[in-house]
């Protein structure tokens, strides 16, 4: 009786690594959807940018610790010294990351900021392949130039810009807003690398950035005022446990297993949903070339999903 030979066998068994990867693809997509819905909780909590923020993580801190002493989980937040450099830095740059793109919007369109703040997976590329050694295929390279052409259609920038006949928009401060989301770009890069040299649990580095966070940010509700009692508040608990303890747990516990290439054009998926969302539920008309932007999008995800032709096996 013929039986496969030891090259086939191996060859149609998943690698330890490849296992890795594809179990740390799922959960990263679906945190980068949970993402794609928080402008939902923002704009119906009523609240100020970095107000909502400070609840996101004083929140997301409440709601990890309930998490983490439910599972026995706390003595993981006690972290080795070669890991908390790596994870106090991830949480200094998540927060600069933040403060950046808020204050990047008021300088520049909602739209605008989005797209420059997406340049991140071109900076995450390089420095993977700069700091960790990673290699950068020709075809994701190519796939998050087309994601990220792709949003700026599906953001509707396009079409505000002087070269497609609307106004010029270069005002004064305009440009130190271009700039502000482009420090914020590689700080939030810089987020996910610290976040792979960590390699710690992925609820206790999101518990450490909720913790910097709330720490940080407290200032500004108390000088600025709170939110009024009631279902704004309820909006918020949402963005602080759902947006954040569960969704930036799901997305580190996929950012230990994949490669930065994967994670380059996985996160696209978070402003794609974000328009649909603003289409589904905000009824917001979509254009033709937002429609043909997102089909881009999805396009390029799935060309770089799509895996090379295994080579024959010689017997």
């Amino acid at each position: 009786m013929h039986t496969p030979s030891s090259a086939v066998m191996a060859a149609s068994t998943p690698s330890p690594r490849q296992h890795a990867v594809s179990s740390g693809a799922l959960p990263f997509l679906l945190g980068c959807m949970l993402l794609g819905t928080v402008g939902v909780f923002v704009q119906e909590a009523h609240a100020a940018p970095i107000t909502a923020t400070w609840f996101r993580c004083a929140f997301g801190l409440l709601g990890l610790t309930a998490w983490m002493a439910w599972r026995r989980q706390l003595p993981l937040l006690r972290l080795p010294r070669r890991t908390a450099p790596w994870v106090l830095a991830s949480g200094v740059l998540m927060i600069a990351s933040w403060a950046l793109f808020f204050q990047a919007m008021t300088y520049t369109s909602a739209g605008m900021a989005i797209v420059l703040f997406h340049v991140q997976p071109l900076w995450l590329l390089l420095f993977g392949a700069l700091w960790l050694g990673e290699r950068v295929g020709r075809q994701r390279l190519a796939a998050v130039l087309a994601a990220l052409f792709g949003l700026a259609l599906a953001t509707g920038v396009l079409q505000h810009l002087p070269l497609f006949g609307a106004e010029d928009l270069h005002q004064s401060g305009y440009w130190l807003g271009v700039a502000l989301c482009m420090v914020g770009a590689v700080c939030m890069a810089g987020v996910t690398l610290c976040a792979k040299k960590a390699q710690t649990s992925a609820s206790a580095l999101a518990w450490w950035q909720c913790l910097l966070g709330a720490l940080t940010l407290w200032i500004w509700p108390v000088q600025y005022g709170w939110p009024a009692w009631g279902g704004a508040w309820l909006w918020l608990a949402g963005l602080g446990l759902v947006h954040t303890a569960l969704a930036y747990t799901l997305i580190y516990a996929g950012t230990l297993r994949l490669p930065t290439s994967r994670i380059a054009i996985f996160q696209f998926v978070y402003p794609a949903v974000a328009i649909v969302i603003d289409w589904l539920y905000f009824r917001q008309t979509l254009s033709t070339a937002q429609l043909i932007g997102i089909a881009v999008l999805t396009v390029a995800i799935s060309v770089a999903e799509r895996p090379s032709r295994a080579r024959p096996v010689r017997q």
